[in-house]
């Protein structure tokens, strides 16, 4: 099944060149480019995309909104958003993950990275980050949040999450992939994504981002300080 990727990114030029690395590929194509936000969202329902390139400062709509409108969409429940943007240390990011993005990439990523992300949003099984990228999630969802990144609401909602539920939630937010959570918890992969995909159902989340978001603002997972 081919990919349908959505750009969205008020610099032409940038534009133009993600649109010939990801139409090199085999198993993806670029189905239309937006220039902000509103008509990324517009573009979006229009093309059927399956995954958007999003910028997050646009002109207009920015790519903070325009994430937010998609993700809360329910005809658009299926689009996986990956955050592009030249400061991977930005707040916006962590607003951004918030808002229902399945994950960010520094502008400065290598090729392969960019197209690694776009298949691994696509199919919704991993956290989109590099590996260094795993602790700045979690100081920033922590920074900026009086109440130490806690969400009473979702704290509760922690309640419907079997012991071995919330075991795999917490590897989940380590940025453990199902092949590492079996072997660390010792069951299978295909136990796990069932873990994962009961955890994700009972907190509504849209991808296993979310469910780190979720395990940091409930207060299951701790920020790490060091």
């Amino acid at each position: 099944m081919t990919i349908r990727v959505l750009l969205a990114d008020d610099q032409a030029l940038l534009r133009s060149a993600f649109r010939v690395l990801v139409d090199s590929e085999p198993d993806m194509e670029v189905v239309g480019e937006a220039s902000d936000g509103a008509e990324a969202v517009r573009l979006a329902k229009q093309e059927r995309a399956d995954v958007v390139l999003m910028d997050i400062r646009m002109p207009g709509t920015d790519g903070l909104a325009a994430t937010r409108m998609i993700s809360t969409d329910p005809s658009l429940a299926h689009v996986r958003i990956v955050i592009l943007t030249t400061f991977e240390v930005d707040d916006y990011v962590v607003q951004s993950l918030r808002a229902g993005a399945s994950g960010f990439l520094g502008k400065g990523s290598e090729p392969d990275e960019l197209l690694n992300a776009i298949r691994i949003a696509a199919g919704g099984e991993a956290l989109l980050s590099p590996a260094a990228t795993k602790g700045l999630i979690a100081r920033f969802l922590a920074q900026g949040d009086p109440s130490d990144g806690q969400d009473p609401v979702r704290s509760q909602r922690l309640d419907a999450l079997t012991v071995r539920e919330r075991e795999v939630l917490v590897q989940v937010a380590g940025g453990h992939s199902n092949d590492e959570i079996a072997e660390r918890l010792e069951v299978s992969p295909l136990t796990v994504k069932t873990h994962v995909n009961r955890a994700m159902a009972k907190l509504g989340a849209r991808d296993r981002a979310q469910l780190v978001v979720i395990a940091y603002e409930s207060g299951l997972v701790r920020p790490r300080t060091d």
